[in-house]
């Protein structure tokens, strides 16, 4: 195999001879991209060993901007930050990102997750929910608004050609920019790193934390420089609920000076698998629902309510001078979580138990590193509606009941009679928000929509 020297003495000091045995130029470039310096701590304090999380002994609950005022002030800043949020698009410094790097494996549905048909009429996918919405951002505040999608190795070809097919779902061509999320070898409890075959290791994506070295190695950086963006709203591919750009958000974040915000949701419940909003040590940061202590979950406020009530949607503005700055070194600096997997390797092609350990970085665990950031409430109703399962809690079911209830509202907040029972979905190419919904309402002559009824408006 074609490696250096160094890279040989590099590979035999970090226990992992037996990679040398094996002749591949695909496995030559994957041996070239680790980090051979710091593998053997990660491997020391996730693999040889669980981490333990430790819960610092002075946290508490972030706080957090209400999603209604209470005091004047508030009220003021508000509609400060609005005019501003609108301010900051019509002057196109806001770019899109959606992390879309899974398979639809959870659904059934063997392809990449943002092409599953959601809409629940017309069955549009989910990326085209989010290029619909872009188009008509643009078209509402008259600039542009480049959309960076994040794909993984294993679905970047078969995104690519889905967009291609749909004539790039409405967009200009030059308006979807595709880059590819990095990559980390599986390791097995050994501390040895498995091959899924004998001209390549068992690979799996660095999980959405990479976005940000992502964005500076595949040069989307250097494009939103080049474009004027200084803020990046940014969403999972599985919430097609989520406003794509949120003019509150985007002005509030800049009007704070942050350099990383984020929307919470008040939980349902202690234990509901949102990741806590929380201050240690002065920072911000999100402790996952696993690792809170339940004393802590389950503790209220005088008046009953939690006291850890924020949970964590992954809905951000982010800076793009921040991420340039976390970025800079080539590195990123994030902790990584141990994930247990049943690994495909070739000397255990069809594990029965899990037998080794994915590593992977939380973008969220970058609010800690901003020098300012910020929460706001969000209303979940209006912009969480994730597709993990099949059915049942956050599934296509509940996310199309989701997206049929939004639609109902914003007609019946445009006067129109909604009868219940009513299968609504309205075109998001000709809706962003409210006030499109009452425009398009009169321009249809729209009046009432009896029950039993199934139609896509606009």
């Amino acid at each position: 195999m074609n490696l250096s020297p160094a890279l040989r003495t590099a590979i035999e000091k970090a226990g992992q001879a037996h990679l040398l045995a094996y002749d591949s130029p695909q496995l030559a470039d994957q041996l070239a991209a680790i980090d051979w310096e710091n593998l053997p701590r990660l491997i020391a304090d996730y693999v040889l060993k669980k981490p333990d999380v430790q819960i610092p002994a002075d946290v508490q609950p972030a706080p957090y901007f209400p999603l209604v005022p209470r005091t004047a002030e508030e009220k003021a800043e508000k509609e400060k930050a609005e005019a501003l949020g609108i301010e900051m698009l019509k002057s196109g410094k806001v770019a899109c990102l959606t992390v879309a790097g899974g398979q639809g494996t959870r659904l059934g549905f063997d392809a990449p997750k943002g092409t599953y048909p959601i809409g629940p009429v017309s069955g549009r996918t989910l990326f085209e929910y989010f290029a619909q919405s872009i188009a008509r951002a643009e078209e509402k505040y008259g600039a542009p608004i480049r959309w960076y999608v994040m794909t993984s190795a294993l679905n970047r070809q078969a995104t690519e050609e889905f967009f291609r097919e749909r004539n790039n779902l409405g967009l200009r061509e030059d308006q979807v920019f595709f880059f590819t999320q990095g990559t980390m070898p599986a390791i097995g409890y050994d501390g040895k790193i498995l091959m899924s075959s004998p001209d390549s290791l068992a690979l799996s994506p660095d999980g959405h934390g990479g976005t940000l070295l992502a964005l500076r190695k595949s040069g989307a950086l250097e494009q939103m420089k080049q474009d004027g963006v200084e803020y990046i709203s940014y969403f999972q591919v599985d919430n097609p609920l989520v406003p794509v750009v949120n003019p509150l958000f985007i002005g509030m974040h800049a009007l704070r000076n942050s350099e990383m915000s984020a929307i919470m949701l008040a939980k349902t419940n202690a234990f509901e698998k949102l990741g806590n909003f929380c201050v240690c040590n002065g920072r911000l940061q999100i402790i996952e629902y696993s690792d809170l202590p339940a004393e802590l979950a389950e503790s209220t406020n005088p008046d009953g309510t939690l006291r850890f009530i924020s949970g964590s949607p992954a809905i951000h503005v982010i800076s793009r001078e921040f991420v340039e700055q976390l970025t800079l070194s080539g590195r990123l600096d994030l902790p990584w979580h141990r994930a247990d997997k049943k690994i495909p390797s070739i000397t255990d092609p069809k594990p029965e138990q899990p037998n080794g350990v994915k590593l992977e970085s939380f973008i969220f665990d970058a609010l800690s590193l901003a020098r300012t950031t910020l929460v706001l409430e969000g209303d979940r109703a209006e912009m969480f509606a994730p597709t993990k399962n099949p059915t049942g809690v956050d599934s296509v079911e509940s996310c199309r009941e989701m997206l049929i209830a939004r639609d109902i509202r914003r007609l019946r907040a445009a006067g129109i009679t909604v009868e219940d029972g009513a299968k609504i979905e309205i075109d998001p190419r000709k809706v962003l928000d409210d006030a499109d919904g009452c425009k398009l309402a009169a321009e249809l002559g729209l009046t009432a929509i009896r029950s039993g009824i199934e139609m896509v408006i606009g």
